[in-house]
């Protein structure tokens, strides 16, 4: 390969899920589209060889080889040189965790290498398997053969500059993760993301990384756009269709010790052999407060967050003395690495995987690195919050969706907005209920679908509106078994999945529902894309480098996955952006493609306005969400309650502004008037003219 380019500068990431549907060929054709549309990096989803028929590639079976069903070494050259050419880099998404077990795998079917490469019981001959899934097995990247044989080729890309970066997947399953990070950094991979879902105050380790892959800002944009306002008479309204008056936490809590009582039995079984004087470990997992505590048991290094995770769990006596070191002589390391290794999947399986498909409050809320009982956030604490993470790592990524989320940022948002409009949604769901009683079906002495389902149902057609029979039977189908009340993976209840979704299929032809529905989802439609398009100026303005997920340019009403990696209309997305660049005003359709077409354009065109962690925020009133960068930019998001504000700007900052939206002037004295900056696209960005 020739010698590339000069590295582009990290402006914005544009992530691929790579796959059946598109291979490193189909991935180079976009190049020529996404270089127009201001993106400096490809984000490809793991792009090693995985097991034959993968659809995602997280099930690598041969580290060393690059994805043959996705082209192969060539045509992943090939596509590396096209982006180079266009002035952009790649970042990959690697798994060191796990592989894929079987035949295709040659360490796992050789028995010589199986122990060494692998976390294996010696006692029952289990393996430490990713999450629940028997199929993915744990890796021993602390062992330094293991790191060098499963590293070798994405590291020989990097020191070649083929790779810009790299994207950890699940580092909190290694044993070490903040030595295998420095391991990374030492082996020349400079830029690196971890995903990493952090508690609500949990701050990100003083790792060796560039920051998290963004899940912090998704929760805290789209807790901003919800009003809280609508916390009490949303709660009311959950209660009285439901009954169900627990706190989240207290759900959450339920489904994660369920977690470690049920498929999780084997690894705690494992615990208890390594320790079989301490009780209450399945209970110690389920309550820790953060996905898992970074003691370090070779070094002797328990940190201050690690005894605080303890304490708030409520763990005490000798299990939290072997947790935090204090019980070296009768308790092996081995116990403390492994429980830390273990408490992640049952967080994620417990909260995201379960509780996060039976607390229905208001689905805006369950996402991934979210907080359904954190019910909004001010305009003051999302100013401190992203100043905070600006001074510790001003290059983390900033998501809106990615390939986990439950939803994407244009359902969320809408979803979002029903806080705002509490006591309407009340009256809707309630005359929806009664006008589809009859579609409801009696089985066995219950009513499918039950009303937990039936408001998730509901909440589903206004985010998603308009959505097809099969995508909604698809979602509804997942959503019952992930909650694991009425269905489930392990045991799948045809005959309820049957009955919920064809009331779901009927309401989509049941015209006094439609009647009803119709007009309401338009007017949530309205506030949903007002709030979409805040968030996602704030994606491109705020410290940090703006992720943008395939497709999400144009307005995208996705769910979970399989949803979300459904085909791109790509055409579509070419013709917009062309129509644009002659000349043509912004549609509906376009606004959000507009806004990052000239984001990024500012972005390149102002590095220095973006590279560093610099954020001023301006004061436009408790509504608005205002802030300076380097003086040389201003972005402006209303969220609620902003007819009347004012946007106050300091003396160094008065004067003429271009607006980047409308190709407008403005003029900014000490008090403008908000209303009449954003119009009409509802946010402003403004660049310095003098």
């Amino acid at each position: 390969m020739s010698a590339r380019p000069p590295r582009a500068p990290w402006r914005a990431t544009y992530r691929l899920q790579l796959g059946p549907g598109l291979d490193f060929a189909g991935a180079q054709r976009l190049v020529p589209y996404l270089r127009d549309l201001g993106i400096s990096h490809l984000y490809l989803s793991p792009s090693l060889q995985a097991r034959s028929g993968s659809t995602h590639g997280y099930d690598v079976v041969d580290p060393t080889r690059l994805s043959e069903a996705l082209g192969g070494q060539a045509a992943f050259r090939a596509l590396a040189a096209a982006a180079h050419a266009a002035g952009m880099g790649i970042l990959l998404d690697i798994v060191p965790n796990h592989m894929g077990i079987g035949d295709e795998n040659r360490w796992w079917s050789d028995e010589t290498l199986r122990a060494r490469f692998f976390d294996l019981d010696p006692a029952s001959g289990r393996y430490r398997r990713f999450f629940d899934i028997d199929d993915l097995a744990g890796l021993r990247q602390e062992d330094p053969e293991v790191f060098a044989t499963t590293h070798r080729t994405v590291l020989s890309l990097v020191r070649e500059g083929v790779l810009d970066g790299l994207r950890i997947d699940h580092p909190d399953g290694l044993a070490d993760p903040a030595g295998y990070l420095r391991r990374l950094r030492q082996e020349g991979a400079e830029h690196v993301w971890v995903e990493k879902i952090l508690g609500t105050d949990e701050q990100l380790r003083d790792w060796p990384v560039e920051g998290t892959v963004g899940y912090e800002f998704l929760a805290d944009a789209a807790a901003l756009y919800v009003d809280p306002a609508g916390e009490a008479p949303l709660t009311a309204l959950y209660a009285e269709l439901t009954g169900e008056t627990r706190a989240f936490g207290e759900l959450a809590l339920a489904a994660q010790l369920e977690q470690a009582r049920g498929p999780f039995a084997p690894e705690v079984e494992r615990l208890r052999r390594l320790a079989p004087e301490l009780d209450g470990v399945e209970e110690a997992l389920a309550a820790l407060p953060i996905y898992r505590t970074y003691v370090e048991p070779w070094s002797g290094r328990v940190e201050e967050p690690d005894r605080a995770a303890v304490a708030e769990a409520g763990i005490a006596g000798g299990l939290a003395g072997a947790l935090l070191l204090d019980r070296r002589d009768d308790v092996p390391d081995e116990f403390v690495a492994r429980f830390q290794q273990t408490s992640p999947p049952v967080a994620a399986k417990g909260v995201e995987d379960t509780a996060f498909y039976r607390y229905v409050r208001l689905l805006a809320l369950n996402d991934v690195g979210g907080d359904p009982a954190r019910f909004g956030i001010d305009v003051a604490t999302f100013h401190a919050r992203t100043a905070q993470r600006a001074s510790r790592f001003p290059r983390g990524l900033l998501t809106t969706q990615t390939h986990d989320t439950k939803r994407s940022g244009d359902v969320r948002a809408r979803i979002g907005a029903l806080a705002g409009m509490a006591e309407a949604w009340r009256e809707a769901v309630l005359s929806w209920r009664e006008l589809t009683a009859e579609l409801r079906t009696q089985l066995d002495g219950r009513v499918a679908p039950d009303a937990n389902e039936q408001y998730l149902i509901f909440q589903t057609l206004v985010g998603a509106w308009p959505i097809s029979e099969e995508r909604l039977a698809g979602h509804l189908e997942k959503a019952l078994r992930e909650a694991k009340v009425n269905s489930s993976w392990v045991a799948p209840d045809a005959a309820w999945e049957a009955a919920v979704q064809r009331f779901a299929r009927e309401l989509l032809g049941h015209r006094p529902f439609l009647d009803a529905f119709e007009p309401f989802a338009r007017r949530v439609a309205a506030e949903g894309r007002r709030a979409a398009l805040g968030q996602l100026l704030l994606k491109l303005t705020v410290p940090g480098i703006p992720d943008i997920y395939q497709g999400d340019e144009l307005e995208a009403l996705s769910l979970v996955d399989p949803d979300n990696r459904r085909a791109v209309d790509w055409e579509r997305r070419r013709d917009a952006l062309a129509r644009l660049a002659a000349g043509d005003g912004p549609t509906e359709e376009t606004r959000k493609l507009l806004l990052i077409q000239r984001a990024l354009e500012l972005r390149g065109r102002r590095p220095e306005a973006f590279e560093r962690g610099d954020y001023e925020p301006l004061d436009a009133g408790p509504g608005v969400v205002a802030f300076a960068r380097e003086g040389a930019v201003i972005a402006v998001a209303p969220v609620r309650d902003w007819a009347d504000a004012t946007l106050h700007v300091p003396t160094p900052l008065v004067g003429r502004w271009h607006d980047l939206l409308t190709d407008q002037t403005r003029v900014l004295a000490g008090g403008t008037p908000v209303g009449a900056l954003v119009e009409p696209h509802g946010v402003a960005l403004l660049e310095r003219r003098d």
